[in-house]
């Protein structure tokens, strides 16, 4: 007992346990005086944190007050001191109490924030500026379905400021399981005030004040995209418009409280607006749209319209003021007539308009055309999609005119004609052509001699066009010597014969070649292809062609060294195909599609396998006689490879 006080020597003489196991021998010593220094070997010192009573026998603990009776302002400002955002994050974890608290903390207000400001403040005329590096926008986030809740987007706005900030947010939700209101949204606004890009798609519990808080807090907001928000209105729009001067690109599709006011406050306030896009929102008329575009500082380069309830006047101001746009969309205008288009086309403001695509918009006829051809000289690119009015006279009248066009594409326009296709490839220099679903095109040979080639035609695609056929293809053929990209899906009406001229006048080499849906081609056309243009192609897609057989297989696999993409999907693809194509010594093929090939079997197992060394995708479903296990050493084997079973 006497070597127990004050003693002052080598605190490392003892590294056992307690010197007295009885509790009631710690007791009596511990009374001996309350000035005695007993000594407690640092290694097994014990962390006290709140008084003990000892009896003769036994002591206890007063119990410690859980930091959760601590008022929720006291927390507030402890919380306004931590740090940085690992810290925040770390105590955002304990409880949602915890985390409801962090999220109602606005990011001016911790402690941390305001001594930046202070210090960025003080060195204002230094070129360097101390910023912090939570605010920079880097991360991006996406909830979908049941994921998007307002646990997670809290969980989000506080997680994220240790790495980087939130820059992009995107919510897909369901009105069935979405469970995002303003809330989870203003927790957002409130902990990612960096937030640049904010896209909500299905979200029906967020509403304006969600919205206003995004406003209010998140003033460099660049994008928008509002899609199915019932329950957003024009407030929700008109406090973006105050609130983000750095607005460039708004996206609002059906929302039905969206209407003319808010429009008009973007087009006021938002003076950086490059790209808009309205779809099915029954509230905006001509006046919204209009004020979108007369602005004195507009800059819009890109406008969709779609499904709206406007008329003439918008097409005019467009027509008129939209000296910036290049990129212009117009489908289900009912309202719309011949006259809106004319004056949009003749009222020559759309001088920088590059790309035009018009759907189902019945006021689009022979003479609006051929006025937007006139008006807008440096057009390249013009989509016509269920444009039922527009016939061969208009398309070739719209084609001389357009001087600059380079890229046409027409689909289920069913008044154009052979004669119209044919008229076009003469009288422009377009570089590429789609036709698709055009059922007003017969297979005719025409007399009368054809113009000049069309030399600078690259890229043919004709779909699903039934009326297309061997006739129609030679006079093509002819036309265009230099095409390089050839799309025929779908046509089942043409031969050998129509095809085999079109390859032949072929001179620069096709590298891209579509044949699927070709029914009636044989292997005199794949021999005919490989063998004229075996240096030059690049893909080659034969999905249900029938009558091709492995002779096709063995011309590839002789004369196509560049082959990187190939479908022989529905063929009549046998084992031994499969073998020739394999033994090719120059093909390095990446894609290879036998789907659908019934006779198939576990024979070619082995030319798999060694085909398998280059393929980054194998396409091997209902192939019936190749055995599940054969598959699975397939899969084994070509681990690199994608393989579809």
């Amino acid at each position: 007992m006497p070597a127990l006080v004050n003693y002052s020597g080598d605190d490392d003489f003892y590294s056992g346990g307690s010197f007295y196991t009885n509790s009631a021998d710690l007791g009596r010593l511990c009374s001996i005086s309350s000035q005695v220094d007993v000594y407690c070997p640092p290694r097994k010192r014990a962390r006290i944190s709140a008084p003990f009573l000892f009896g003769e026998t036994e002591f206890e603990q007063n119990k410690q007050p859980s930091i959760n009776v601590l008022p929720d302002e006291c927390l507030f400002e402890i919380f306004k001191r931590l740090p940085g955002g690992k810290e925040r994050s770390s105590c955002a974890c304990v409880s949602k109490h915890w985390l409801m608290l962090l999220i109602s903390i606005r990011k001016g207000e911790y402690e941390s924030s305001k001594v930046v400001k202070e210090n960025t403040d003080s060195v204002a005329d230094d070129t360097e500026r101390i910023s912090s590096e939570e605010d920079d926008g880097y991360l991006t986030r996406c909830l979908e379905g049941k994921k998007a809740t307002d646990m997670r987007l809290a969980a989000i706005a506080i997680g994220t400021s240790g790495h980087g900030g939130l820059g992009k947010l995107s919510i897909r939700g369901s009105s069935s399981s979405c469970r995002v209101t303003d809330f989870g949204l203003s927790a957002i606004a409130r902990g990612c005030p960096a937030l640049k890009a904010l896209s909500l798609w299905n979200v029906p519990g967020v509403g304006d004040e969600g919205l206003s808080e995004i406003a209010k807090e998140c003033h460099l907001l660049e994008k928008l995209d509002l899609c199915q928000c019932p329950s957003v209105s024009n407030k929700g729009l008109i406090a973006i418009a105050e609130n983000c001067p750095n607005l460039t690109s708004l996206s609002i599709e059906s929302c039905p409280n969206i209407g003319n006011e808010g429009l008009q406050a973007i087009g006021k306030l938002c003076p950086k607006l490059q790209s808009i896009s309205i779809k099915d929102c029954v509230l905006v008329g001509d006046h919204g749209v209009s004020s979108l575009l007369s602005s004195a500082s507009s800059v819009l380069s890109k406008v969709k319209l779609q499904g709206l309830d406007i008329t003439d006047f918008s097409l005019a101001v467009i027509g008129h003021y939209g000296k910036s746009v290049t990129n212009l969309m117009l489908s289900g205008l009912q309202n719309v007539s011949e006259k809106g288009f004319w004056v949009m086309g003749n009222a020559q403001g759309l001088q920088k308009l590059v790309s035009l695509v018009i759907t189902s918009c019945w006021g689009v006829t022979d003479v609006s055309l051929e006025a937007m051809g006139k008006g807008c000289v440096n057009l390249k690119q013009m989509c016509l999609r269920r444009c039922c009015f527009v016939s061969d006279d208009g398309l070739v009248a719209f084609a001389k005119s357009a001087g600059s066009l380079e890229c046409l594409q027409l689909e289920e326009c069913n008044r154009v004609t052979q004669s119209g296709i044919i008229g076009v490839l003469s009288n422009c220099g377009l570089k590429s052509l789609t036709v698709a679903k055009c059922m007003g095109i017969k297979d005719i040979s025409l007399e009368a001699p054809l113009s000049s080639p069309c030399n600078s035609l690259k890229s043919l695609s004709v779909r699903n066009c039934p009326g297309f056929g061997s006739a129609s293809l030679a006079m093509v053929g002819k036309l265009c010597p230099q095409l390089q990209h050839v799309d025929l899906s779908g046509l089942y009406g043409i031969t050998d014969a129509g095809l085999l001229p079109l390859l032949k006048s072929c001179e620069a080499g096709l590298v891209k070649v579509n044949l699927s849906g070709c029914l009636n081609l044989t292997d005199e056309v794949v021999l005919a292809l490989s063998r004229l243009h075996g240096g030059t192609l690049e893909l080659l897609n034969l999905d249900g062609c029938r009558r091709i057989t492995d002779a096709s297989l063995v011309a590839i696999a002789d004369n196509c060294v560049f082959l990187s993409d190939l479908d022989v999907s529905r063929c009549a693809i046998t084992d031994s195909g499969v073998a020739a194509l394999s033994h090719a010594e120059q093909l390095n093929l990446l894609v290879l599609s036998f789907s659908g090939c019934s006779r198939l079997s576990n024979k070619s197992m082995p030319f798999l396998k060694k085909l398998g060394k280059t393929l980054v995708g194998l396409n091997l479903q209902h192939c019936n006689l190749i055995s599940s296990r054969t598959m699975e050493l397939l899969v084994e084997s070509l681990w690199r490879c994608d393989i579809f079973f």
